[in-house]
């Protein structure tokens, strides 16, 4: 079993950064897709961005331009910046680890394929 642990996250005026982090408990797949997802007030869980092992990356289109994914292997963690900041960016954020494989698709559509999850962490934006 793998554990993930998100912070970085808070509350954040319309326009500001914040820089989530994930650390794994282990890191040792060859061939892997890590990513960040979130689930906004009502809504489903929706990728927001994911990066490979061979370090390919897919953004969410409403978050291209603002956000960047990274990958800090020897630390074992994964980060998401976040830039110009939005209201409808509030939601709760998940990291996650598909042990298996490389990212297929869009965040999206690599969502149910996720074998490890963590538990959040809140990120609000006001207006």
């Amino acid at each position: 079993v793998v554990q993930l642990v998100e912070s970085g996250g808070g509350s954040v005026q319309t326009g500001g950064s914040l820089r989530l982090s994930c650390e794994f408990s282990t890191w040792r797949y060859r061939s892997y897709c890590v990513g960040w997802f979130r689930s906004g007030p009502g809504k489903e869980r929706e990728g927001v961005a994911t990066i490979d092992s061979d370090g390919t990356i897919a953004y969410r289109e409403s978050v291209k331009g603002r956000f960047s994914i990274s990958q800090d292997k020897a630390k074992k963690i994964l980060y998401l910046q976040m830039d110009s900041l939005k209201p409808e960016d509030t939601a709760m954020y998940y990291c996650a680890l598909d042990k298996v494989g490389y990212c297929d698709g869009t965040p999206d559509e690599t969502r149910d394929g996720m074998d490890f999850w963590g538990e959040g962490i809140q990120v609000t934006v006001s207006s």
